[in-house]
């Protein structure tokens, strides 16, 4: 057992989230009961996982998408209302870390994902060198662009879009989890033959044409399943407390 002070400031000695200049608080965002013994980890605070840790008997739960973004309009109706409710009633803890979550160098999402790849990150890049570039752990290369989407559909178990070149030997990877489309450009600067991120908006798929590399979409949620239970248990093993990864499926 832990209390919430302690358990808040593991998190944010492991995190460092006054590092990064994010779009919504990062740490405890709504309070619940001080003891804990159980955290429950997932990548977003929906409905649904809220629902989920209630039945797991959770007393905190951790996760990368929390519920307050800038720009909000602050109201408490509808699905915040709902989300918020149930936390509320049932005195659970959440925690919320976003940048902090990616950026983390062996716990975080871009880590993990990076990790069940096969890939080492050398370098940084991008906004506050969120952006992990490298290549393949065992210093190999990935015949083509192809190969390499068919070898993260098999991790993901999703389909993967691949744009652009598909025919020539990827020796130089950029990758970063989620929404990072906008960090194409700083990866073709940085020399990367491809591209993994989650999503892609129209303007990638005119780059990845256009400048030879290769930009394979994944999904945001799938590519952000491992930051969260890495972290998760991590504290928990730190802090001596049981702890349980539910992933909601999201197709986006």
């Amino acid at each position: 057992m832990t209390d919430r002070l302690q358990l808040a400031q593991s998190l944010d000695a492991l995190l460092l989230p006054e590092k990064f200049r994010d779009y919504g608080p990062n740490g405890l965002q709504v309070e619940g009961r001080r003891e804990i013994l159980k955290i429950v980890s997932g990548v977003t605070a929906s409905l649904a996982l809220i629902q989920a840790a209630v039945h797991a008997d959770a007393d905190a739960i951790f996760v990368h998408h929390g519920l307050f973004w800038r720009g909000q309009d602050g109201c408490v109706t509808g699905w915040m209302k709902q989300r918020l409710a149930l936390l509320l009633a049932h005195d659970i803890n959440l925690f919320a870390y976003h940048l902090p979550l990616d950026a983390h160098p062996e716990l975080g999402n871009n880590a993990q994902f990076g990790l069940r790849l096969g890939l080492e990150a050398t370098l940084h890049f991008g906004e506050q060198d969120l952006g992990f570039l490298g290549g393949r752990a065992d210093g190999g290369d990935f015949e083509n662009a192809a190969v390499l989407g068919r070898c993260i559909e098999t991790v993901l178990k999703r389909p993967v879009t691949v744009v652009g070149p598909t025919d020539k030997a990827i020796t130089r990877l950029a990758w970063c989890t989620g929404g990072a489309q906008t960090y194409f450009e700083a990866a073709i600067a940085a020399g990367a033959d491809a591209f993994i991120t989650g999503e892609i908006s129209e303007p990638q798929a005119h780059y990845a044409r256009e400048c030879g590399v290769a930009y394979l979409a994944c999904g945001h949620h799938a590519t952000e399943r491992y930051g969260a239970p890495a972290v998760a248990s991590h504290v928990a093993q730190q802090l001596s407390l049981a702890h349980e990864f539910i992933d909601i499926d999201n197709p986006a």
